[in-house]
């Protein structure tokens, strides 16, 4: 401090007290700035395994709103399913979850479990996907992968890829994010890539989105930013993470693809994205025990 504000200090001290004087100092500029929002979470998560109790607990010391990908509950998305093996776990944080369904969720006719459940945070049960806006810099959007179960499906021109373009223009947010259930790339030996997301990817880099969140493979891979032919694309590519690891017994890893960046298939977890206003953080937070760590930095386009 200053000589002059060295007696300036002095005197309020004297006319104010204290700790009047502490309100009126300037705090640090990481005390005053208001936290990123968090992004957290994770798919195919809940059975009668112990695998969901480990992630759950994970979301127990971790704010901010979370997110699913899809395969929620298995094996048939009823809404016993939903109270008996969700309910406990995750179903904790259910008031701050904005769920995406999974082919097990529609194991269910009309995946009525699952909308049941969730109620209108999951979007119009006919649809089921829908955006929203987390802090001032950042959209989200929730899509739905199962193709066959929706009017239009996710092919260009359907009512899903329509509305997302129409959702995307009206955006003015400079950060994107997407999440939904089927990978369009993933080294998963279980399930091959989707090519039926195709389009909604494509919507996604012709409005500049940044990250897309996928599940339906039971690991974690992260893939470098990519076109939607699946070329890497530092400029403009989009980063694609897999993260079914939210409790569901561990699927293996097949042939790896291009661009395949970081891969586990031993560890229950999940994601945590930092949003910062013209970036974000990405960190895979394991179940406790466990050691595997990936986390890195990204700015926007």
């Amino acid at each position: 401090m200053s000589p002059s504000r060295t007696v300036l200090a002095a005197a309020l001290t004297g006319v104010l007290g204290t700790a009047a004087l502490t309100a009126l100092a300037p705090s640090s500029g990481s005390a005053a700035a208001a936290a990123d929002p968090v992004l957290v979470g994770a798919g195919d998560i809940s059975n009668s395994g112990s695998g969901d109790t480990a992630t759950a607990a994970l979301l127990d010391n971790i704010a901010g709103t979370v997110f699913t990908t899809g395969d929620n509950v298995y094996d048939s998305g009823t809404t016993s399913e939903f109270n008996t093996y969700y309910n406990p776990t995750w179903g904790r944080h259910k008031a701050r979850t904005r769920p995406s369904p999974g082919n097990h969720d529609y194991n269910t006719a009309g995946a009525t479990g699952y909308y049941g459940y969730f109620g209108s945070a999951a979007g119009d049960p006919s649809k089921g996907y829908y955006s929203y806006d987390i802090g001032t810099n950042w959209h989200v959007v929730a899509l739905n992968s199962n193709c066959g179960s929706i009017s239009g499906g996710c092919a260009a021109g359907g009512a899903q890829e329509k509305w997302l373009r129409a959702d995307l223009a009206a955006n003015p947010k400079p950060c994107t994010v997407a999440y939904w259930h089927h990978p369009r790339w993933t080294s998963g030996a279980n399930h091959a890539p989707s090519t039926e997301v195709g389009p909604l990817v494509q919507a996604l880099y012709d409005y500049n989105a940044d990250l897309i969140i996928t599940g339906h493979n039971h690991q974690y891979e992260r893939f470098a930013p990519m076109n939607p032919s699946g070329t890497a694309d530092s400029a403009r590519g989009i980063r694609e993470i897999v993260a079914g690891m939210g409790g569901a017994s561990h699927y293996s890893f097949g042939t790896i693809q291009p661009n395949s960046q970081a891969r586990n298939s031993d560890t229950y977890g999940v994601l945590k994205l930092t949003l910062h206003p013209s970036g974000y953080d990405w960190q895979f937070v394991p179940q406790a025990g466990k050691t595997y760590a990936d986390s890195g930095t990204a700015a926007c386009h």
